[in-house]
């Protein structure tokens, strides 16, 4: 055999059986990365619509007193003219002493301000009160009873200061009839002031005594207003002041019936 031949073999030999090199695998890499989107509002877009709607207040629900107030005002104010007695306090004093008309004497005896008998000749009627079985005058009719109401307080000398007092002073009437002791309850006073506030009773004394404005046209009037309470509604007081609803918005130019807390009307003007 040819020694070259031999020896290109034994070459080959070796670089067959040689150490294999290992099969390398790269990963490929994933070049993540996060990008900001900003989104642009446009200036131009209409905005939501915020839809306010109306509050509305649920009238006041009537109650016996208010009965008793559209029955009585007129009588009250009647008085008022004759007597100088404040309408408001004649009327907290018959809602106070007859339980707005359905306490006994008031339905048994038309007795709407618990007058004693005090040498009464009428009839009468005979009630446990700060005793038992006291004695009180009897009436054929409620109106009667304002009337003597009336003559009693100003045929009386220890009442004689509150005829000093100003006719709309509601307060000063309250205080002094307790002083004066027509009544022992020593709350009498605050009771009468919060009927009269709370059903705004002072109403009837301005109605009476009138309010003088100026105006452009007229230099002075006499006017009757109302300053608009919660409940208060155009019907409700039309019926409380005895005008018509479409009167009060003419004097007043309402185009409508809504009304607002605290708004002032003319009732009437003359």
């Amino acid at each position: 055999m040819n020694i070259r031949i031999l020896i290109l073999l034994v070459a080959i030999f070796f670089v067959a059986c040689g150490p294999k090199k290992g099969v390398v695998t790269k990963k490929k890499k994933i070049n993540t990365r996060t990008e900001k989107v900003v989104v642009k509002l446009d200036s131009k877009a209409a905005k939501p619509k915020v839809i306010e709607k109306p509050v509305t207040t649920t009238p006041r629900k009537r109650s016996s007193v208010d009965t008793y107030i559209d029955s009585y005002a007129q009588i009250a104010m009647t008085e008022m003219r004759k007597s100088k007695i404040p309408a408001s306090i004649t009327l907290a004093q018959g809602i106070l002493e007859s339980g707005s008309g359905n306490g006994r004497l008031a339905k048994e005896a038309n007795n709407h301000f618990g007058i004693k008998c005090h040498g009464w000749k009428g009839a009468k009627i005979f009630h446990d009160d700060d005793e038992d079985q006291e004695c009180f005058r009897k009436y054929k009719a409620a109106s009667t009873s304002y009337k003597d109401h009336s003559e009693f307080l100003t045929g009386r000398g220890r009442y004689a200061n509150l005829f000093k007092l100003k006719q709309n002073d509601y307060k000063g009437w309250a205080k002094g009839l307790k002083s004066a002791g027509y009544a022992t309850d020593r709350k009498y006073p605050q009771k009468l002031i919060s009927l009269i506030e709370r059903y705004e009773l002072y109403e009837y004394d301005n109605q009476v005594l009138g309010k003088v404005i100026s105006s452009q046209d007229d230099k002075s009037s006499d006017l009757i207003t109302h300053s608009v309470i919660k409940g208060d509604t155009l019907y409700s007081l039309s019926r409380k002041y005895g005008v018509t609803v479409d009167a009060i918005k003419t004097k007043n130019k309402l185009k409508n019936n809504n009304l607002a807390i605290g708004q002032v009307l003319i009732i009437k003007s003359e």
